[in-house]
C-alpha cells in the first residue's frame, strides 16, 4: 500500500490563524480548493478550514467574515496523518474522525493534503467504497 506522501497533493498552503475568514475564502477561491490548513504564528498546524465551515459557522451565524479570524474556527487538536503512514491508516483516520481531507505532516511540518479522492484512487475499489460509506453515515 502506498504511503501518504505518495498519494497526497504536495505543497499545501496555510491560512494564518490571525487572518480573516474573508482572506481565507479568497485563498480557497484562488487555489480552487475546498479546504485549507490553519497555521499559527509558531508555524504549527491548528486545524483545517473548509468552505462549509465558512458558510455554516460564519455566514450562517451572521458573523462578519472580515472580522472573524480563521483561528477562531480551529477546534481542538488538528486531525493529521504522518507522511509515512499507509493508505490503510489514512482510511482508518478518515473513518474514525469523519473527515474527507487530512493534512499530511512530516515531523511538525505540513507537507501536503490527502483527500478522499486521493485515497480512493490508491485503494482497491472495495476499500474506497467502505471509506465513502463510513463518511456518509452518522
Amino acid at each position: 500500500m502506498p504511503a501518504a506522501r505518495d498519494i497526497m497533493t504536495p505543497g499545501a498552503e496555510c491560512v494564518g490563524a490571525e487572518e480573516s475568514v474573508l482572506d481565507a475564502a479568497r485563498k480557497l477561491t484562488g487555489l480552487g480548493v475546498g479546504a485549507v490548513p490553519i497555521c499559527g504564528t509558531d508555524d504549527r498546524l491548528k486545524g483545517v478550514l473548509t468552505d462549509r465551515d465558512i458558510v455554516v459557522k460564519v455566514l450562517g451565524q451572521g458573523k462578519d467574515p472580515a472580522q472573524t479570524k480563521a483561528g477562531e474556527l480551529a477546534q481542538g487538536e488538528a486531525v493529521t496523518i504522518g507522511a509515512d503512514d499507509g493508505a490503510e491508516e489514512i482510511l482508518a483516520t478518515m473513518s474514525r474522525h469523519k473527515v474527507r481531507r487530512l493534512p499530511v505532516i512530516d515531523g511538525h511540518r505540513l507537507v501536503g493534503m490527502v483527500a478522499l479522492a486521493d485515497v480512493a484512487r490508491a485503494l482497491p475499489d472495495s476499500k474506497a467504497g467502505d471509506l465513502l460509506e463510513a463518511l456518509s453515515t452518522d
